[in-house]
């Protein structure tokens, strides 16, 4: 086929309904970041302001979009395991040559930029996670197969936690949801439950009346099962297994966290904080009340303005977009996320290759994941945990990243009809 045939073959398969919306979306980061950090001094391009900066990673991305699209696709599946490895050496460099930003040594700096690696792990470890699943008989149902598909999240997880960027570190929990429509059981997901809510309780009840609350419940479990020696063992076992996570639970919260963690847990759970403690997240919604039905209109919201509410800009946006624009503002960003949700779910599904459709659902969750917390924080209902609301949020290495993890699955999806693994 001729280079003129395969630029056309190429540009008529990618999927631009999947290439509008990520345009929409970052349009709308970039005015609300403009709004947020409004200095009516600069222009929306000055290199002097967070709306100039994002800009320039702007065409950065488009730049790597472009890259990335006129490279074969079976580049990104054989490599995919030394792309893995190289970008989490990178990672774990970070502790060595990093630099220290607000506290955390997560940062590398080059010149006048600088960037979080971490960032890119998720586009790694979606890599990793594809790659291995796809293998020639791989079963996630194994548990040969299972311990390795979790080492490949687990590994740069742990990489990430260690460096002190918890929120990060919790994203990779999105890649449950891949290994889930791939096969894992169902009763994983019946145990993270249980975990979660023991472990609220936990930081809700003090440890040893819980703990004697569940023996209450395994003694009367017990009283009616009591000539069934086995499943009275197993249920002793785990009541025992249970109060050691309770116990561990409270010592992990209590020694652990830092202070500023712990009152973040403890505002979302209602507790009582010092005063202050709650600042963000009660200018947040105050912020996104005061929007109304149809919003104070752009550039014109007083807590923005005021900069009544922190990082507005970044972890925040949303509070801003609310501000301004209203329910109905809000409404519009959230339904547009969701058709882009499932635009990427549709790509996922229409996928020949087990591979591309593995990344594609590992793609929609870490999005979701994000746009699921980063939404829940503005509005109370998640812990802030500061991570990004995808395209939106100011943040260079966020948005490369997305981009970069975006659009390797556009780029996959033009070559769906080929019988790649």
């Amino acid at each position: 086929m001729s280079s003129g045939r395969k630029q056309a073959s190429l540009v008529g398969n990618i999927d631009w309904a999947t290439v509008i919306l990520y345009i929409i979306l970052v349009l709308i980061g970039w005015f609300a970041i403009y709004s947020a950090a409004y200095d009516e001094a600069h222009s929306i391009f000055s290199s002097e302001t967070s709306s100039g900066q994002q800009f320039q990673w702007m065409i950065a991305s488009a730049i790597v979009a472009f890259l990335i699209l006129i490279v074969d696709s079976r580049f990104y599946i054989a490599f995919s395991y030394p792309m893995y490895v190289v970008i989490m050496l990178f990672v774990a460099s970070v502790m060595v040559i990093g630099t220290e930003v607000k506290g955390q040594q997560n940062w590398i700096r080059f010149g006048g930029f600088q960037m979080q690696p971490s960032e890119l792990a998720k586009f790694a470890v979606a890599l990793g996670v594809a790659k291995y699943l796809s293998g020639l008989n791989v079963d996630i149902r194994k548990w040969r197969d299972k311990w390795k598909a979790f080492a490949v999240v687990g590994i740069p997880m742990l990489i990430v936690l260690i460096q002190g960027d918890t929120g990060s570190a919790v994203v990779f929990l999105a890649f449950s949801l891949v290994l889930f429509r791939d096969g894992l059981e169902s009763y994983f997901l019946i145990i993270g439950t249980a975990v979660l809510i023991v472990s609220v309780l936990a930081l809700l009840i003090k440890p040893l009346i819980l703990a004697g609350i569940f023996l209450g419940i395994a003694a009367v479990i017990i009283y009616f099962i009591r000539k069934n020696t086995r499943t009275i063992a197993l249920i002793a076992g785990l009541w025992v297994a249970t109060s050691i996570y309770i116990f561990s639970v409270d010592y992990v919260f209590n020694n652990v966290l830092k202070s500023h963690q712990r009152d973040r847990v403890n505002v979302l759970l209602g507790k009582e904080v010092e005063k202050g403690k709650d600042w963000n997240i009660r200018q947040s919604i105050i912020a996104i009340g005061s929007g109304g039905a149809m919003g104070k209109g752009y550039l014109q919201g007083t807590q923005t303005k005021l900069k009544f509410v922190p990082e507005q800009s970044t972890d925040f946006i949303f509070s801003s977009i609310g501000e301004e624009f209203g329910f109905l503002g809000c409404t519009i960003l959230i339904l547009i996320f969701v058709l882009f949700f499932f635009r990427l779910l549709y790509l996922a599904e229409r996928q020949r290759s087990k591979f591309s459709r593995i990344y594609g659902y590992c793609v929609a969750s870490i999005l979701f994941f994000h746009f699921l917390i980063n939404i829940g924080m503005a509005i109370g209902v998640a812990p802030v945990i500061g991570i990004p609301l995808p395209f939106i949020s100011k943040g260079g290495s966020a948005l490369l990243s997305f981009t970069l993890l975006l659009f390797v699955f556009i780029r996959l999806d033009t070559q769906r009809y080929d019988t790649m693994r």
